[in-house]
């Protein structure tokens, strides 16, 4: 049970990197070490409390978390691209 606690103050400490990072880079760190949080989060929960079904949840969580990132990374480098045209 104190797993859940632990993994909830580290996703807390991400969410500042997120928050404060001084590049854009550093924030999309931070949203991307939150999504794998989350994840061993709900695969935690899923085991403490034996709910299997949570498990569906934790591999929908990470291919969103996974394209979200991919995509933020793709905007970012095009908006890098248009300023020096």
């Amino acid at each position: 049970m104190y797993i859940l606690w632990i993994i909830i103050a580290y996703m807390l400490v991400f969410a500042f990197k997120t928050i404060k990072g001084p590049t854009i880079w550093d924030r999309l760190l931070g949203m991307n070490l939150i999504f794998v949080k989350t994840i061993i989060f709900v695969i935690a929960y899923a085991s403490v409390f034996d709910r299997a079904y949570m498990l569906d949840y934790a591999i929908i969580s990470t291919l969103f978390g996974f394209i979200s990132v991919i995509f933020i990374t793709y905007f970012i480098l095009d908006r890098a691209k248009g300023r020096k045209k």
